[in-house]
Parts: C-alpha cells; sequence; structure tokens
C-alpha cells in the first residue's frame, strides 16, 4: 500500500483508492503516519480527535479507529501496519510508501548535491521532489497535532520551492522560472524571497518594468498587511535593477562549481570494527539511524550535536545495529569514524573516559606527549579538534550518562551513536532507539545465514522451536547457529533436545567466547545488591507478569521502595516494563528468566523461597478479596478459610482494585498459578481460599477450565491435608461450575458431598449457598415445591446470618418459581423486596439479576414496553461489570420483549446476538432459550421453516443438559411450528391462515407467558 499525506489524506493499494472512513479514523491515520515507525501514544491519538475536551469514552473511541483501519487494511493484504504497544500504536510503513518520507529523501539528496556543486542533479531531485506534493499537505483534516505538522510540512515543501528556484537562477534558466514564479507570488503573496526571485527572472529576461512593478506590488502589500516597509534585501534589489548593476546578470557556467571539495588535510581516523556480514532484520533500526542523522544535518537551526542511543538488553544485538549503520553512513562523515568499547555492563571491566579521550586523541593526529593529564583538559582539545570535522563518534556498552557525556562533541558538525542496556535519559536532547528481540521469521533467516540455508529449511519445524528456545534473543540465536556451523554432523533437533532441559540451557548456549549467561550475568552484577535480591526472587512466582505489589511481597518492603528497584532493573534491561502507576506490570525474557531460577537456586535458602512465596500468595488471597467486596458490594457469596492475610495500604488496594474485574484480569496468570504452587508448598488453607476467590473472574468471564483446573487441585489438596470444610467448599464452587455447564447430575453428586460435610461441621453460610443451588437443580428438573422448600430453607439461614445480598438471590430465586407455576402478582412481590435487599447490599451483579426477573415478570403480565425498559437497564448494569453471560440472558428477555411489541427486527438482532454470547460462554441453557426466542420470532413472521430449525436444536440443548420443563416448553412450540409448516406445503395459492397467534406466546403452557 501507499500513503499520500502530501495533499489530501490518501492510500493507495495498487491503482485502488481506499475509503479511509470517517474524521476520526482520518484523524488517527494522519497522526499514525506523521509519527510513522514510532509508537503514538492512546492519549495523544485521543486529543488529536478530541482536543481538550475529551469524553470518557475517548480511549475507547481510539481503539475503534484503531480496530477499523486494521480491518481496512487486512481486507487489502495487509493485516500487521498497525501494531499495539505498551503505550499506544505504531504504524509501520517502508519510507518509499510514503510520500512525506519520500519528501524528505529527495530534498535531502538534493542538498548534498548542491553542497557537493552539482547544481543540475540538485534541481532534478527538487523537481522529483516537489512532483509529490497535490494540495495542502493533509488537506481538509482537522486538530491541532495535524495542522502544526501540516504548517511545517508546507512551509517545507515552499522552503524548497525556493531553494530549486535559485539553482536554476543561478544555472540561467530565469525565462523558464517566470511563469511559475508568478502563480507562486500570488499564493504567497507575503514571501520576499520569492518576490525577489521574480524581480531578478523578469529583469534578466530583459523586462524590466515589470520586474520594479513587482516591487511596487509587493510593497504595497506588506504596508497593507503587516504595516511594513520590504526587508533591505528587496530594497537592494529594486535600487540594483534601477541602476542596471552588473552583478544581477546571470554568472556565467564555469562560475559554477562543479567537483567536490578537496578533502580534509587532517589525519582520518577508521576506529570502527569489521562490517557484519550475516547482518539480518534490523533494517528499520538502521533506516532510523540514517534518517534521524540526516534530518539532524539539514537542520539549520540546531546547535547540539546529534545523539542517538540505541538501547536494549543484553544479547540484543545493539553493538551489531551500531556498528552496521556507522558502516552505511561512514561516506557522510570525511574526517574518519572513531570508535570505543565501554564495558559498561561490567564494573570491574570499565573503560573509563580518560582512558578513551587519550586512544581518539592520538588517533586524531595529538602526540603522545601533548595529551593533557586532566580529564577536563583532554575533553576540551578533543572537542576543539572535531569542532569543524564531521566525524562520527560510536560509543558501545555505555553504563550511564556520566560514562558518555566527556566523550560528546561540542558542536553539530559531528555526531554521536551510543549503545547502552540503560536509557540514558539525562541526554538532552538524545534520539533514542529502542531495540527488540527478533520475530520467528528473523531469527530462521539469522540461523540460516550462520549454519546453512538448506540445512535450516530441512527441518522448518525444529528450527521454529530452536528459535523460540533461543528467546528469538540474536545473541542466543547467533551461538545456537555457530554451534550447528561448527558440528555439520548434528541435526537442528538435537540442539532442540539439548535446549529443552532449562537446567541445562544457558551451559548450551555457549560457543567460543559468546556466552548469553556471562553477558547477563554482566548487567546482574551491574545493580545494587537489593536490586539483584528482587531480580532473583521474581523468578519465585510462576507467572509470566508481576506487579510492583508483588516485589514488594518477595522482599517484605514497601511499594515505593520496591518501585524504585523496578526502575532499576527495567533500566539495566533484566526486565522488562509495560504500563505504569498501580497496575504497571513487567516481565522477563525466557533466558533471562532462566538466569533468575540459577541465581535464585544458588544465593536464596530453601526456607528463604518458601516465606517469600506464601507473603506473596497472602497479598494475593487480601487483593484477591478485596476485588470480590468491590464488585459485589460485600464480602457475599464467598466461603473463607483461616489463612492469614497479608494487609496492603488502603490507598494502594484502591489504586488496584478500584476496576475489580480488571485486576482480575491481570492477575488471572498468577491466580492459577499460585493455586498450584499453594497446593505443592503445602499452603491448603491459601490454596482453596484463593480458588474459590477467584470465582469471581472466571464466573463473569467463562474461564471454565481455569475453574476447573484450580478446583481439582484445591480439592485435592485439601484431601490430603484433611481440610473437612476445605473440601466442602470445593465441591460446592464445583458444582456451581457444573451448572454453569448445564452438567446437572455432576453438580448434584457434588452438592450431595458438599452439604453433607458442610452438616457435619455446622457451617450454617456453607450449608445456606449448597441449599439454593439445589434448589436451582429441582427448578430445571420442574419440581418446584421441592424447589420452594430448599430455597426457604436457605433463605432461612442468610437471613438469620444477615446477608443481605444472598437473600436477594434466593428472593428473586423464589421470584422465578412464582413465575414458571403463573404467579406473576407473587413473584413480583418478591422481587420488590429482592431489589431493595441487593442495592442495600451492593451488589451490582444480584440487582442486574432481579432487574432481569422483574422484566420477565412485566412480560408475563402482558406489559412489554415496561419490560423492555427493565430489561435495557439492566443490559446496561451486565456490560458494566463486564458479565456476558448475564448480558446473554437479558438479550434474550430484550428480544422477546421487542417482538411482542412487533419491533421484529430488532428482536431479531438481540436473540441472535444472545445465541453468539451464550456460544462463547458455553452457557447451553441461555443457548437454548435464545433458540426458543428465535422460534418464537420465525413463527411470528409466518416463517414456519425456520422456526422448526431453531426450536430443534433449542431441543436439543435442552435434551443434553436435562431440563425437562424446557424440553416441554420447546416441545409444544415444535409441535406447532411443524402443523405450520405441513398446513403451508398443503396451500399452493391464495391467502394462507398464518400461525401468527404463536407470536403472542399462546402456544406456551400459560397466556403471555415467557420463553423460559
Amino acid at each position: 500500500m501507499e500513503f499520500r499525506i502530501l495533499g489530501p489524506l490518501e492510500v493507495l493499494a495498487g491503482t485502488e483508492r481506499l475509503d479511509i472512513g470517517g474524521t476520526r479514523q482520518r484523524i488517527t491515520l494522519a497522526n499514525l503516519l506523521l509519527d510513522a515507525n514510532r509508537v503514538v501514544t492512546v492519549d495523544r491519538l485521543a486529543e488529536a480527535i478530541y482536543g481538550d475536551d475529551l469524553p470518557p469514552t475517548s480511549r475507547a473511541q481510539v481503539q475503534i479507529c484503531i480496530s477499523s483501519l486494521r480491518r481496512l487494511f487486512a481486507a487489502h493484504g495487509d493485516p500487521d501496519v498497525i501494531s499495539t504497544q505498551s503505550r499506544g500504536y505504531i504504524l509501520r510503513v517502508a519510507d518509499d510508501a510514503l510520500d512525506a518520507r519520500r519528501f524528505e529523501a529527495l530534498t535531502s539528496l538534493a542538498r548534498r548535491a548542491r553542497e557537493a556543486g552539482h547544481l543540475d542533479e540538485a534541481v532534478s531531485r527538487y523537481r522529483e521532489a516537489l512532483a509529490l506534493w497535490r494540495g495542502e499537505a493533509m488537506e481538509g483534516i482537522d486538530g491541532r497535532p495535524v495542522q502544526a505538522a501540516a504548517s511545517r510540512l508546507n512551509e517545507e515543501r515552499i522552503l524548497s520551492n525556493e531553494d530549486c528556484v535559485q539553482l536554476e537562477l543561478d544555472l540561467g534558466r530565469h525565462q523558464q522560472l517566470v511563469g511559475e514564479l508568478d502563480r507562486l507570488v500570488e499564493r504567497y503573496p507575503l514571501r520576499e524571497r520569492l518576490r525577489g526571485q521574480l524581480m531578478l527572472a523578469l529583469y534578466r529576461s530583459g523586462r524590466r518594468a515589470e520586474a520594479l512593478r513587482v516591487y511596487r506590488l509587493a510593497r504595497e502589500t506588506m504596508i497593507e498587511e503587516l504595516g511594513i516597509e520590504p526587508n533591505d534585501q528587496l530594497q537592494r534589489l529594486e535600487q540594483a535593477i534601477l541602476t542596471a548593476d552588473d552583478s544581477l546578470d546571470a554568472p556565467p557556467e564555469a562560475a559554477v562549481p562543479t567537483e567536490p571539495p578537496p578533502g580534509p588535510a587532517f589525519p582520518v581516523p577508521g576506529l570502527l570494527p569489521n562490517a557484519i556480514a550475516d547482518f539480518t532484520g534490523r533494517a528499520k533500526q538502521v533506516d532510523a539511524i540514517e534518517r534521524e542523522l540526516a534530518l539532524a544535518f539539514e537542520d539549520a537551526g540546531r546547535f547540539a550535536v546529534p545523539v542517538i542511543v540505541i538501547t536494549g538488553k543484553a544479547g540484543i544485538g545493539k553493538t551489531t545495529v551500531a556498528v552496521h549503520a556507522a558502516h552505511t553512513v561512514a561516506q557522510q562523515f570525511p574526517f574518519g569514524q572513531l570508535f570505543a568499547d565501554l564495558h559498561g555492563g561490567g564494573a570491574s571491566r570499565q573503560v573509563s573516559p580518560m582512558q578513551i579521550l587519550e586512544r581518539f586523541l592520538r588517533a586524531l593526529g595529538v602526540p603522545g606527549n601533548s595529551i593533557p593529564d586532566g580529564l577536563e583538559e583532554r575533553a576540551e582539545m578533543y572537542r576543539a579538534l572535531l569542532a569543524d570535522r564531521r566525524t562520527l563518534v560510536v560509543l558501545d556498552d555505555a553504563a550511564g550518562e556520566s560514562h558518555v557525556l566527556p566523550l560528546l562533541p561540542g558542536t553539530r558538525s559531528s555526531a554521536v551513536i551510543i549503545t547502552s542496556r540503560s536509557r540514558l535519559a539525562g541526554l538532552a536532547g538524545a534520539i533514542h532507539i529502542d531495540m527488540d528481540i527478533f520475530d520467528a521469521d528473523q531469527s530462521i533467516e539469522l540461523l540460516g545465514r550462520i549454519a546453512g540455508v538448506a540445512r535450516v529449511r530441512s527441518e522448518p519445524d525444529a528450527a521454529r522451536a530452536l528459535a523460540e528456545l533461543c528467546g528469538q534473543l540474536p545473541l542466543a540465536l547467533r551461538i545456537a547457529g555457530a554451534r550447528l556451523s561448527a558440528r555439520p554432523h548434528w541435526r537442528v533437533e538435537q540442539l532442540v533436545s539439548r535446549l529443552e532441559d532449562e537446567t541445562r540451557r544457558l551451559d548450551e548456549l555457549n560457543h567460543g567466547e559468546m556466552g548469553i549467561r556471562a553477558s547477563i550475568s554482566l548487567t546482574y552484577e551491574s545493580v545494587g545488591e537489593e536490586a539483584r535480591r528482587l531480580f532473583r526472587r521474581l523468578a519465585i512466582p510462576d507467572t509470566g507478569m508481576f506487579s510492583v505489589w508483588i516485589g514488594a511481597a518477595l522482599l517484605d518492603r514497601s511499594f515505593e521502595h520496591t518501585s524504585d528497584l523496578f526502575d532499576e532493573l527495567a533500566d539495566a534491561q533484566l526486565i522488562e516494563a509495560a504500563g505504569g502507576g498501580a497496575h504497571a506490570l513487567y516481565r522477563f525474557h525466557d533466558l533471562i528468566r532462566v538466569f533468575a531460577r540459577e541465581r535464585l537456586a544458588a544465593e536464596e535458602t530453601p526456607a528463604e523461597r518458601k516465606a517469600a512465596l506464601e507473603r506473596v500468595l497472602r497479598a494475593l488471597l487480601f487483593l484477591a478479596e478485596a476485588a470480590h467486596r468491590r464488585e459485589y458490594g460485600g464480602d457475599y457469596v464467598q466461603i473463607h478459610s483461616d489463612a492469614p492475610r497479608r494487609p496492603l495500604p488502603a490507598r494502594l488496594v484502591a489504586g488496584l482494585v478500584g476496576e475489580p474485574l480488571p485486576w482480575y484480569e491481570r492477575e488471572r496468570p498468577l491466580l492459577v498459578s499460585g493455586i498450584r504452587q499453594a497446593a505443592q508448598a503445602g499452603f491448603t488453607d491459601l490454596c482453596w481460599d484463593l480458588a474459590i476467590s477467584a470465582v469471581t473472574l472466571f464466573e463473569s468471564r467463562a474461564y471454565l477450565d481455569d475453574w476447573r483446573e484450580t478446583h481439582e487441585i484445591a480439592l485435592a489438596a485439601c484431601r490430603h491435608a484433611g481440610d473437612v470444610r476445605g473440601q466442602a467448599a470445593m465441591l460446592y464452587s464445583r458444582g456451581s461450575l457444573h451448572i454453569t455447564e448445564k452438567r446437572f447430575p455432576e453438580a448434584r453428586r457434588d452438592f450431595e458431598q458438599a452439604i453433607r460435610l458442610f452438616t457435619d461441621i455446622g457451617d450454617d453460610q456453607g450449608t445456606a449457598l449448597v441449599l439454593r443451588n439445589i434448589a436451582f437443580l429441582e427448578r430445571m428438573s420442574g419440581r418446584y415445591e421441592d424447589a420452594a422448600a430448599h430455597y426457604e430453607r436457605a433463605l432461612a439461614m442468610f437471613t438469620a446470618d444477615g446477608d443481605q445480598v444472598g437473600a436477594a438471590y434466593v428472593l428473586h430465586n423464589l421470584a422465578q418459581l412464582r413465575l414458571d407455576t403463573g404467579d406473576p402478582e407473587g413473584a413480583s412481590s418478591l422481587l420488590s423486596e429482592a431489589l431493595a435487599l441487593s442495592r442495600e447490599g451492593g451488589s451490582r451483579r444480584v440487582e442486574s439479576q432481579v432487574l432481569h426477573r422483574m422484566g420477565d415478570t412485566y412480560l408475563a403480565w402482558g406489559e412489554p414496553a415496561l419490560a423492555a425498559e427493565i430489561f435495557d437497564t439492566a443490559l446496561a448494569m451486565v456490560r458494566a461489570i463486564g458479565d456476558p453471560v448475564g448480558e446473554a440472558y437479558i438479550l434474550n428477555g430484550l428480544g422477546i420483549a421487542r417482538l411482542r411489541r412487533g419491533e421484529t427486527g430488532r428482536a431479531d438482532e438481540a436473540l441472535r446476538h444472545a445465541v453468539g454470547l451464550a456460544l462463547s460462554t458455553g452457557d447451553r441453557l441461555a443457548e437454548g432459550r435464545a433458540l426458543l426466542g428465535l422460534g418464537e420470532l420465525a413463527l411470528a413472521r409466518d416463517d414456519a421453516g425456520h422456526a422448526v430449525t431453531h426450536l430443534e436444536r433449542a431441543l436439543g440443548v435442552f435434551r443434553c443438559i436435562r431440563t425437562p420443563t424446557y424440553e416441554a416448553r420447546a416441545l409444544t412450540m415444535l409441535d406447532g411450528a411443524r402443523a405450520a409448516l405441513q398446513r403451508q406445503a398443503r396451500e399452493d395459492d391464495g391467502p394462507q391462515e398464518t400461525s401468527g397467534a404463536l407470536g403472542r406466546g399462546d402456544h406456551l403452557g400459560e397466556p403471555g407467558e415467557l420463553v423460559g
């Protein structure tokens, strides 16, 4: 695809112009293109779209715009143009696919040709660049960032045009320029340089009077528009024209230099290491370095030395990129290239600036006896020597800002490329290029270049596995490739099998002087003692991501102190940061995690490791309970152990779990792995309490596999430890999972065991929770009296314990029983009480369930308008709390309400959405109910064929999950649909006797009764 911003925003796929979409998409794309190949934050995109008045949904709207653009590009063969980063998005585009980049490149070439005296070539490049413009930059797109960038681009265009015209005047092409200059002056009447160029072109063409008239018009315009006279240069030009000054004549061709100036008469150092023959996969970074250097030297207003800092973890390939880029741009630095390895990764091996300055001064021609003794004096001599020499300085592996500051030239004539494992944020004005690991294709390409392309291609699966075991880290890949190259008799699979043993992986990734362990160890030793302790203890939790609070628990230190240690590790590239504030997350690279586990085993005792793990699990349980209370409005529908919690400061807790479900989602890997680690360590009470606390997430987001796995682990741990209450709690919760999966016989077996154990130990709360779920099973089986009896017993226990939300839950289920038995008045009374209790208890989830039942009640009363209103309120609530299962049920009710109001189109939309949610969450009952609704809708539309299809599917679902009540309803409706289908088949012509009455619910058990 080709992107154009030099004029109205356009995207071309071949010859096809793409429809970018509305204003927001165009603003989003424009901002991504202005910073192509760089991260554009979500906040910046939101500000570009909305200005200072950001609506609450601004970030969501940005995500919607990004999704729309991705779909557009994917539809035209390029789904990966826009990628998500930790802080925002990157639009990746080659320089030749963006007209603004082509314009920059061409004008840069033009300026170089002009400096070298090749004027014809310079004009050709300028004209090629100007031909890319189709109008004002990003014409028609509003927003301050876009307008500011557009103004800059438009200014660059007219400056380039002026420079081009000046060159052509110097070449004697004045006659050809008059028409163009006339148009430019008309378009830019206040640009005095253009006025002067037009005057000169007219004068040299023998049109002296017209040239003077241009000046008079310029003077009138300047006075009228700005209240000032033309500048001195224009006034002097007018005077020269009046006096026919010889200096205005076109210079003879011989006066135009055609050869570049002679080279320097100084020593020209060439200290760069050899170029890398198998350089792979870093073209974008090298291009970025070239581009940034070119822009820095073209900026006439810049006085500071251009500094580029390449950062990344050990083994990522920083030196390789720096050396390759230095060779690529070497010709731009005629006074030579300096290179020094500062060995910043290891304190004992660091080379001081004093030593480097001695080497550099000698390379620049200073005799040894003339080199000053002091650091400041050496730095002053160094800067003086480079003041007017265009030299490239490459400083590899810098430890920090102080390590490189004495080595920076003093003027913009030279440039510096620095590599470091730290970001060197203290270097003002430095351009930062972050290095990341290779992708799979780049990794395999590098392996092939080292070990042999045919060899790697012959074992593609093994090659990919090898790349993954190397963590896509360039140094590890080089070592692996070198080992294969040195052992031509090995298959790739052999090396893979050796690396699969994690305890030996770093030993295997060693060849000659190259070694991953040694590389990481240098960085590890460079950080402080407490940071090293945090680093190795972060390998204790078996999770891919970790938050700062985990580190605080591991060290038994404050959040603020630990946060500083995380920053130290992140600056050293030992961990990778994502996000910020209380929600900051960090992770290890795979090979660095292996190193951390090695150090953990070597430097921490088993007792220290176990104590640190227990602190993390206690803090995790404390936060999980806080998140549950915030989500449910209190500590409801929970059974807890006596395990000690690790309290965290209230302000920190509020920041972490202020949005409870997103917190659960972030910490989901830790919850699952923490339950397993608690069982392995013998922390049984922590194990089962964490498992039941995690159900808040597992149930709301339908993570049924996680629910099952964690409860099997916890139940086994409780049985092994003889923890009766823990066994009962796990059986109760696993039975709830079976209900969610509509595996009712398995649920009943677990509940029967659980209630027996709870009764044995006299736990009324646990008994009540199990009773309400058994009551649900009885209702699904059509045994309404038994269901009511169980609900009444549970209600009495919840009321005695003061559990308002538990009581509200039971009351709304009793209300459903009343609806099932044709008593909507009785249901309404119970629901009013349930709604008050759920609101007093602060449980949004139970409140939404009560509202759902109220909507059902209004439908049973024949009030679909009131029902739709209630369902809409409930729908907003479940969407706000992220409950897709509840959303499926409520959408089903809303669809029926719309159908009863005759809104068949909107009913169809709601019911199909309900089916989709039910399928995605695996809730078979919700699926069956929505299919019943679609069957009723089809009958209302006199479409008996589709009605039969939907109802047969619904019947299959209800038979699978063994719900006789719903099975009977499906059969009743299906009989009616089949009869209608037969009637339609017998009727050839004429008006048909419709079965539209079925759409009013007459086919169901009670007049107006809901489906479900």
